[in-house]
């Protein structure tokens, strides 16, 4: 059997990449048929719409993300070093697929279907909702907030920080990565959500 990667995921990461070429551009799918060497009614026999497209984006994030959050929180017990994790991969994962980031941010996502800025709303409620359950499992846990803030403050604060930073990141043109001088500014974070 072929480690090829099929025609419809070669596809997508031409759609990915030329994203990342063409910060703050649409793309339109003459561009992308002429990106991968194929014609329009070719990318259409793989893809419904261009939105069918972008929805194959936001899934490969959603896998991604989320499978590997379970992965964190499966060998993680500290509630600091799980939030810690999973804000470092997201962080991680935006600075890796510039692309799809202007997509999760709703850049690329301009004129297209409504269905998709719901999709994408969905997938950063959906880590919020991750990121609460974090927190209040450790409340549960500890038997006591000991100074922490609420759950939803907590989450909503970590969330702001992961979006801002990739907005940071899409504004410089991908220069300044969203990894860039984290570990310090997560040091000033860390205490204000989990005070000793």
């Amino acid at each position: 059997m072929s480690d090829r990667p099929s025609r419809k995921q070669l596809i997508l990461e031409a759609l990915a990449g030329e994203l990342e070429k063409s910060p703050g551009s649409r793309i339109t799918t003459a561009a992308l048929a002429r990106a991968t060497g194929v014609s329009e009614a070719a990318l259409y026999r793989h893809f419904a719409s261009k939105a069918k497209m972008f929805e194959g984006l936001i899934g490969f994030a959603e896998e991604t993300v989320f499978s590997r959050i379970n992965q964190i929180l499966e060998g993680e017990r500290s509630t600091p070093v799980r939030c810690a994790r999973v804000v470092y991969l997201l962080l991680g994962f935006a600075d890796r697929n510039p692309g799809i980031t202007r997509v999760l941010l709703g850049d690329a996502l301009v004129g297209e279907n409504e269905r998709l800025h719901l999709r994408v709303e969905q997938f950063f409620a959906r880590l919020e909702t991750q990121l609460k359950q974090i927190l209040r499992e450790s409340r549960l846990r500890e038997g006591s907030d000991d100074g922490r803030p609420d759950p939803d403050v907590g989450a909503a604060l970590l969330l702001a920080l992961v979006e801002g930073r990739m907005h940071q990141y899409l504004r410089t043109r991908f220069r300044v990565s969203p990894l860039h001088r984290w570990d310090e500014q997560w040091a000033l974070v860390e205490p204000l959500l989990f005070p000793l």
